[in-house]
């Protein structure tokens, strides 16, 4: 490590696991430590497992923090440090976990959502580097993503996040959590998938086991007539709204990150992509796979702290 290099303190936070990492100035994780989100649904809880984690992953990498960036699923506020109302930390709304872990560890901290600070560790150490109009989109569970334009992250009203997984694309189409039915994420992701999937299959025979998306896929590699069916149907849904926002933005690169995207063949979305996106010049849109792997979330949150307060390495 060199004198000036900074040592970051990550933390990534979502629905089913709660991670802390030290990340370097070159975006690799040097230590990492997890816990269970469940165990951290009281906010105090929740703070001790951090400090904790931070503290251990710096021991393991044998550093001191030089600050620490934070990424969370869920509506959060990245210029005051407080949680709003994420679904799965019911207990954490309004809690500030940016002053509390700043108190703590005498260093500044850095908040945003986990799909914003996964875009712009895609954008200075991934796939979507030297991109100035760059959409990351991740496809698992759900569909987050976030937007750069012009080497900016673009935020709303308030600052607010743009939830890319909540545009309708089909307003027939099953309920969705957001309270529209026909949401990207009602449609794309991996539940969605295996559900059509299983509801199809139980109507044929209802003992047949119920599969994961990552098992249909498998299925279809095999030659099942109604796995190969469900992949192209989620091509057709996933290519969709990848069109939607190439209409929208017309950006250099869309990079695909998360688990559905470790089965989806790139081909299958652009061919989507080409039936209606005539009037924009789709063809310069490149699409790419993420490239910061696993610990992406990890990753991108110690790029937010980089982008906020220090000189990143890019």
């Amino acid at each position: 490590m060199t004198k000036d290099e900074k040592m970051i303190g990550a933390v990534d936070i979502g629905g089913t696991k709660i991670a802390a990492g030290i990340v370097d100035g070159a975006g690799k994780v040097l230590a990492k430590q997890e816990t269970a989100t469940e165990a951290a649904r009281a906010y105090a809880d929740g703070l001790r497992h951090l400090v904790r984690m931070l503290h251990e992953a710096a021991q393991t990498a044998n550093t001191e923090l030089s600050g620490i960036g934070i990424g969370s699923t869920g509506w959060v506020y990245p210029s005051t440090g407080e949680f709003g109302d994420v679904d799965f930390l019911p207990g954490w709304k309004s809690c500030n976990p940016v002053n509390d872990l700043a108190r703590e560890f005498g260093v500044r901290v850095a908040l945003e959502n986990d799909g914003d600070a996964a875009a712009r560790g895609e954008a200075a150490w991934g796939a979507g580097k030297g991109k100035p109009r760059l959409i990351y989109v991740t496809v698992g569970t759900g569909i987050g993503g976030g937007i750069i334009l012009d080497e900016q992250l673009y935020r709303g009203a308030n600052k607010a996040h743009p939830e890319v997984g909540h545009h309708v694309i089909d307003a027939s189409g099953p309920e969705c959590t957001c309270g529209f039915r026909g949401c990207w994420e009602a449609l794309a992701t991996g539940p969605a998938m295996a559900a059509w999937f299983n509801t199809k299959a139980h109507g044929v025979d209802p003992q047949t086991k119920s599969l994961t998306a990552k098992e249909i896929f498998q299925r279809a590699e095999q030659g099942h007539a109604l796995a190969r069916e469900a992949v192209a149907r989620e091509a057709y849904y996933l290519g969709l709204g990848l069109a939607n926002l190439i209409n929208l933005f017309v950006p250099d690169r869309i990079v695909l990150g998360g688990s559905i995207m470790k089965s989806m063949r790139l081909e299958d979305l652009r061919k989507v992509i080409a039936q209606g996106c005539r009037f924009v010049p789709f063809e310069q849109t490149e699409l790419a796979l993420a490239s910061l792997g696993e610990d992406a979330n990890l990753i991108g949150a110690a790029q937010v702290w980089h982008h906020r307060f220090g000189q990143s390495s890019t």
